[in-house]
């Protein structure tokens, strides 16, 4: 048992990018392994998307031609099936809301050990040991997990870079013997975060407010900070759950991914589900009075003060 499996995703039509990442980090641990690295899709175009996954590094290219948007029950069964045809070291998935909805369900089924929100992983003999990080990102921890069965485990998106350049793998349909009785949810439609007034997913430059700013009345500080420079306003989920800004400005996991030329961070701290939408942004300011808070992390520039000394000083700079 060394081969990889690996289940990409996609919504709407189109593949996301950590099906990409998951070629990537799946070709490592097949290496390591010494085995082949399998991916799978399940449901909708699974045509176009297997010629868009045939990577380098990428073995055999399955797909199961079954629905259309992601459902529980059917990738369920359908990764089950996978996983008794290809009998892999390791069952890779994203740690998405569609991944983390079947993903643990898997792991019971096949009855494997589970992890989820690798940003490490590296295999050795019958040991699997992913790196993950704890409270807000301030702890990085190292488990090991024994995979003498296999494992199923979801790695965070943005952590591997997506797997590039044109491969020869073997495109086969996987047929899957799909229990309708137990077919029990199903996609009756979307909320669209992109909706509004603006998309900040095509913004050059973002400035994003956290809960930092402390009042609603303070938005009124970035806002004239973003007008300065000629930027979009953005924000982290606190400002929205409050209802100071739309949900079309929250940028992050169940918001807007984003990949600006300038991130501006603004009194946010960091937290995982942040910075896996913003993290691809080409330089990072960010601008928090904790020097431990995690967005320093990856910050290419950081500012330790008060954001109500900070803010106005570069307003005053750029006007």
């Amino acid at each position: 048992m060394s081969d990889v499996l690996a289940v990409a995703e996609h919504r709407r039509g189109d593949l996301r990018d950590v099906s990409y990442e998951l070629v990537t980090a799946g070709r490592a641990l097949a290496d390591q392994t010494g085995g082949d690295l399998h991916v799978a899709v399940i449901g909708g175009a699974v045509g176009e998307f297997a010629e868009k996954l045939d990577r380098e590094g990428v073995d055999r290219v399955l797909t199961v031609p079954e629905g259309e948007e992601f459902n529980h029950d059917i990738s369920l069964q359908a990764v089950e099936q996978l996983a008794a045809d290809v009998d892999p070291a390791v069952v890779l998935a994203p740690n998405s809301v569609n991944g983390l909805d079947y993903a643990p369900a898997v792991a019971s089924a096949l009855g494997l050990p589970y992890v989820s929100d690798a940003i490490d992983l590296s295999i050795d003999g019958d040991t699997l040991r992913a790196e993950r990080e704890m409270y807000g990102s301030k702890v990085a921890t190292t488990c090991e997990v024994d995979a003498t069965d296999g494992v199923v485990a979801t790695i965070r998106g943005g952590e591997w870079p997506a797997a590039e350049g044109r491969g020869d793998a073997e495109i086969e349909t996987f047929e899957v013997d799909i229990d309708d009785d137990a077919i029990t949810s199903s996609v009756r439609g979307f909320e669209e975060v992109g909706g509004g007034d603006v998309d900040i997913s095509e913004a050059d430059v973002l400035v994003s407010v956290g809960r930092g700013i402390e009042e609603e009345e303070n938005l009124d500080l970035v806002r004239d900070l973003a007008d300065a420079l000629d930027a979009t306003l953005s924000s982290s989920r606190p400002i929205v759950d409050n209802g100071w800004l739309p949900k079309n400005r929250q940028v992050g996991q169940s918001g807007k991914v984003v990949t600006p030329d300038v991130y501006i961070a603004v009194g946010i701290s960091g937290a995982v589900q942040h910075v896996a939408g913003m993290k691809g942004s080409d330089t990072i300011v960010a601008i928090n009075n904790d020097p431990s808070a995690p967005i320093f992390d990856i910050a290419d520039y950081g500012i330790v003060d008060d954001l109500f000394d900070v803010v106005p000083a570069l307003i005053e700079e750029f006007q």
